[in-house]
């Protein structure tokens, strides 16, 4: 017999929103449907913490949010940080060498949400081989009042770094994720994922050990709720360990087929009242 749910873990991309990215009605039904329930209601997303509050506010959650893929856990009430990784010393300038080394630019979070800005790179320009704004450029374009440019990145990352990207092509998205992994292997923490917003796909980077389903154990552990009793949903790669570790894994109708497999439960999609299924379940309504 299942344990019953005391925490309900929510992607946002994909899960929450819908393809044009606005909250699904089904979603606001759900939230309330296990809220009313009694069953805690926690975001975990790819999305920066600043990108993410708008989505936690219009659904009405005030408890903690899993930003970053794990990298960042802050309280939205007050934006106390619960959470912040860490990368080893030396660890990070060896990481940015080799993601310039293969012709891409790295972009490094920060926890700099009081100070106005999200994230640190190069440039604010990049363009492709026909001199056109790349997918990587589309990307400082809609977010360059929230980057600060530092040339020296490279050698002398922030010391409050706590996650990175590089964005391009999927081949090469994986093709890095690749080298990266061979290079560092047991060091750093990958997965390559089609952005939701950008034409492009992002090769994530973290330290060892971290991405969303460690951030929910962290939450979990200080409420006293055993795995057993959390329910996880996603869609893509970075909800796997989640959705694997959760006691109950739930893919979404829409997530891609590594997800589906990996899942104890397929819903419906993220447009087709998936989220009020979930709820279904777990209130037994």
């Amino acid at each position: 017999m299942r344990v019953p749910v005391e925490l309900l873990v929510l992607d946002v991309d994909g899960t929450v929103t819908d393809s044009q990215h606005a909250v699904t009605s089904a979603a606001h039904e759900a939230v309330r449907m296990v809220e009313a329930a009694g069953i805690r209601v926690v975001l975990a997303t790819g999305r920066r913490y600043r990108d993410v509050l708008p989505v936690a506010q219009e659904l009405g959650l005030t408890g903690p949010l899993i930003t970053a893929s794990g990298g960042l856990v802050k309280q939205p009430v007050d934006h106390q940080t619960l959470f912040r990784a860490s990368f080893a010393a030396d660890l990070l300038p060896a990481i940015l060498s080799c993601i310039v080394a293969a012709g891409h630019e790295p972009v490094i979070y920060t926890d700099s949400y009081a100070g106005g800005f999200d994230f640190y790179c190069r440039t604010l320009t990049a363009v492709d081989a026909a001199g056109k704004p790349s997918g990587f450029g589309e990307y400082l374009a809609r977010n360059r009042e929230l980057a600060r440019v530092e040339p020296a990145l490279v050698c002398q990352p922030p010391a409050e770094a706590f996650a990175g990207f590089a964005m391009g092509p999927v081949d090469e998205m994986e093709r890095l994720e690749a080298t990266l992994a061979k290079q560092f292997a047991g060091s750093v923490s990958l997965h390559t994922i089609q952005s939701p917003r950008y034409r492009d796909w992002l090769c994530e980077i973290a330290p060892a050990g971290v991405d969303k389903w460690s951030s929910v154990r962290r939450l979990a552990s200080r409420w006293g709720i055993p795995v057993e009793a959390i329910c996880a949903v996603g869609d893509d790669r970075n909800d796997l360990p989640m959705i694997r570790g959760a006691g109950l894994g739930v893919a979404m109708g829409n997530a891609r087929e590594e997800v589906q497999r990996a899942a104890d439960r397929v819903v419906a999609s993220h447009e087709a009242g998936g989220l009020v299924e979930v709820a279904a379940m777990l209130t037994g309504d």
